[in-house]
């Protein structure tokens, strides 16, 4: 425990992920992952600042946080840091005309976008909107332009919902920068500039915050080449045969029930959840130096 309390002594900040940390969706927009809203309540009272880092892009932030309050989270807009709104704020600055390869229900963050003419592709989880024809339209946009811009709202592989694994907006990315031969732009984890967005939105530095995810690359390995420490969860995708896969450093690990975690943050009363109960809002793996 004493080791515990040294390790996370300076951190005044935390990031949490949403899909597969605090919730799974699916229909009816989905369940709460148990322990989470309770561990994300007593977090918000603590004095540590709190704040959502998601990789979201079927839903506007609107859409978002309405969602995660009918499941008993007690968040607002201003609290998550999102892809589509940062992705907007480049469209403007660059001077970019995007072509929308996007779900329809985050169509209404671009709304003030102009899309005449377009001089790059935006490319989100269409989910099933990754029809051949929507991809090859995409194809076509960036085959016609002498400086192809390929912007991805995040690069995840998949995500667990309700009803299983859904392949994420990575796997349909590869294949236009493989076909295009170009390297696409993201916006989203484990982009740097997003994390330190983030970082900056909740006025703490990188030495000073956490990441908590379930994805080993965008959450845990993103946060960690932002200077963060971070800690991968034992729900949403997680899975430790792939863990093992990824290239990352040899840091110490340990399993750790949310509870207690909090109790090294803010002395609350520790209630140590079972390592075996997977469904359980459980920290996995503690990575505690930085790349």
């Amino acid at each position: 425990m004493a080791a515990w309390r040294e390790r996370l002594a300076g951190v005044r900040g935390v990031l949490l992920d949403i899909s597969g940390v605090l919730y799974d969706g699916g229909a009816g927009g989905g369940v709460p992952i148990a322990g989470s809203v309770e561990a994300v309540a007593r977090l918000k009272r603590s004095p540590l600042k709190v704040r959502l880092c998601t990789n979201e892009s079927q839903k506007s932030r609107r859409e978002l946080v309405g969602l995660l309050r009918r499941l008993g989270f007690n968040v607002s807009e201003g609290e998550v840091t999102a892809p589509a709104p940062a992705a907007c704020q480049i469209l403007r600055a660059r001077g970019l005309r995007p072509h929308l390869l996007i779900h329809e229900g985050v169509r209404s963050e671009f709304d003030q976008i102009d899309t005449s003419n377009p001089n790059c592709v935006v490319m989100g989880d269409a989910a099933e909107g990754f029809s051949f024809q929507n991809m090859n339209k995409a194809f076509q946009v960036l085959m016609e332009l002498e400086n192809p811009v390929l912007i991805s709202l995040g690069k995840g592989r998949y995500y667990k919902e309700t009803s299983g694994l859904m392949l994420d907006v990575g796997a349909y990315m590869k294949a236009l920068e493989y076909a295009c031969g170009i390297e696409a732009e993201v916006v989203g984890k484990p982009s740097p500039e997003f994390f330190k967005s983030a970082l900056q939105e909740m006025g703490v530095e990188a030495h000073q915050a956490i990441m908590i995810g379930d994805d080993i690359v965008c959450d845990v390995g993103g946060a960690q080449r932002c200077g963060m420490q971070a800690l991968q969860v034992r729900t949403g995708k997680f899975r430790s045969v792939l863990g093992r896969q990824v290239q990352l450093p040899a840091f110490p690990r340990w399993s750790l029930g949310a509870s207690r975690l909090l109790f090294l943050f803010s002395r609350i009363k520790v209630v140590i959840f079972p390592k075996h109960q997977s469904t359980m809002w459980t920290f996995a793996v503690f990575y505690v130096t930085v790349f």
